[in-house]
């Protein structure tokens, strides 16, 4: 079958969460220091994980429940929600500044963009907040706005293969005409197979690197040149992509391909 859509997932496969997450919590415990908050950095960052942990990284009222988490002598006589809010304004502002696509992600997008393919996008989480990555990311340009599907909009979630089977029927093609890019070996490479996708594990990082899924990737990345090369020669095999076309992108990612 012809490859004539890509899905990706957002998280630790357009941008770094896990290392995004750190630094931003981070800098939010350093906030709510700041504002008198009577315990150690460790002692904050330990709950704020297991609160993550406990009640999901989507829940809105991670710094209200560690606050509820502390001995009362670590915040009597503060103003408790002055000292939340100082920790949301330390995470956005961090989000702000810091929020960015890997290096290599938007200009193979773009060049993906130029070849016979729907580019689109698998998530789960909150749609705003999803949205707003895609903003922030500045990857929007390349991707279908027809071609986004947020869990939370959608109503199913990963790993539930059902939420590819509704992508590929979003954009008219047959699932095994479209591929998945996504990090986790479980709800990105075994959905996406369930449904009967062609699946690409991004094994760029993040911290499902160590988990063992069901079944086996067709294809496995570690940085998005990686995948151009894997669509470029399906393509090219296949005929959808004449060797006249293909040869720019091919000599473009000789010259830009970081040296390892």
């Amino acid at each position: 079958m012809p490859l004539r859509a890509i899905f990706f997932d957002i998280d630790d496969t357009l941008f770094s969460t896990s290392t995004f997450a750190v630094r931003a919590r981070e800098n939010s415990i350093d906030a709510m220091l700041a504002m008198g908050v009577r315990t150690s950095r460790d002692v904050l960052r330990r709950e704020l994980e297991e609160v993550v942990q406990e009640f999901s990284s989507n829940y809105e009222h991670h710094y209200d429940k560690l606050l509820s988490r502390l001995p009362f002598e670590a915040t009597a006589g503060l103003n408790a929600q002055l000292v939340v809010a100082a920790g949301v304004v330390a995470y956005h502002e961090t989000k702000f500044r810091e929020l960015s696509s890997y290096d290599d992600v938007v200009e193979v997008l773009r060049l993906l963009a130029e070849m016979p393919l729907i580019l689109g996008v698998v998530s789960s989480g909150l749609t705003l907040k999803q949205m707003e990555k895609l903003i922030r990311l500045r990857v929007y340009p390349w991707i279908n706005p027809s071609a986004i599907l947020i869990s939370d909009h959608v109503g199913i979630g990963k790993p539930n293969p059902k939420l590819y089977l509704r992508a590929a029927e979003r954009v008219r093609v047959r699932p095994e005409e479209a591929m998945y890019v996504g990090d986790h070996p479980i709800h990105d490479v075994d959905a996406a197979k369930g449904a009967g996708f062609v699946t690409v594990w991004n094994r760029r990082e993040g911290k499902h690197l160590d988990l063992v899924g069901r079944t086996k990737p067709d294809h496995v990345i570690y940085n998005f040149w990686d995948l151009l090369d894997v669509v470029t020669d399906r393509l090219t095999k296949e005929g959808s992509l004449p060797t006249a076309t293909s040869a720019p992108s091919t000599k473009f990612v000789e010259r830009r391909r970081p040296r390892s």
